[in-house]
């Protein structure tokens, strides 16, 4: 078993670096041609439609509200596998990720991530100050941001979420745009956190829940609308997540 699980990871890593390679010319045109990112970032929908695909992957994706793609949204999600960035590129929006500094480095793919979303260096404060100004600037262009809360991947026990951090909702305050938290349900047993890189075949599940209001909240709700979003999406994972 453990090597069928091997053979199909290392033809998930080819197909996933295929389908960024016959991307890439379109990645690299949208960057280089001013006011196109935003139909770059739309590619990555693209991108992981066709790797999703061609790893025979069923994917649901189960929305608790319209989507009106016309609106925006600060997206916060649960974070505990490497596959948590592409299953959320399937969300119909423009997506601005918000991903560790590392990923920047990698060649060809850092080039397109840097351009077209934040790299941050979670240990450095003066990183994680610009890294809340550029998804200012990606607000204030029109494109909806996601964070990971948890800071990366911490939790030492998935499905139990590490504690959230601020910025996200401190951000959503001060523009006023609504929160939606999303549950990426089964993506630690899919491909876990463990240093194997093994992947392991299960219908991914992602849940867009209803968004969380922040109309007439200020920075002393920081809190509240933190524990709120942490609850949501801590609940959905218990419920997809229960023992036989």
């Amino acid at each position: 078993m453990k090597l069928i699980r091997r053979i199909y990871s290392i033809y998930g890593s080819i197909g996933f670096i295929s389908a960024f390679l016959l991307l890439l010319p379109v990645f690299i045109y949208t960057i280089e041609i001013s006011g196109k990112k935003g139909q770059g970032r739309k590619m990555n929908r693209i991108w992981s439609k066709l790797f999703f695909g061609m790893l025979f992957f069923k994917v649901k994706i189960e929305n608790r509200f319209h989507l009106n793609k016309s609106d925006q949204f600060i997206f916060v999600s649960n974070h505990f596998s490497y596959l948590d960035i592409p299953v959320l590129g399937l969300i119909p929006f423009d997506l601005v990720f918000i991903g560790k500094s590392s990923l920047a480095k990698v060649p060809l793919f850092g080039y397109m991530f840097k351009n077209l979303h934040i790299a941050v260096d979670r240990n450095s404060m003066k990183s994680r100050g610009e890294s809340i100004l550029k998804a200012r600037i990606a607000l204030d262009e029109g494109a909806s941001v996601v964070f990971f809360p948890e800071g990366g991947i911490s939790s030492k026990a998935p499905p139990a979420m590490a504690k959230f951090k601020d910025g996200a909702f401190k951000l959503a305050l001060d523009k006023q745009i609504p929160i939606i938290p999303v549950t990426l349900s089964y993506n630690h047993l899919i491909l876990p956190d463990d240093g194997k890189f093994l992947l392991r075949y299960k219908p991914v599940k992602v849940v867009i829940h209803e968004p969380v209001s922040v109309k007439g909240c200020g920075p002393n709700d920081v809190n509240q609308l933190k524990l709120k979003c942490f609850n949501i999406i801590q609940d959905q994972l218990n419920k997809d997540n229960v023992q036989d």
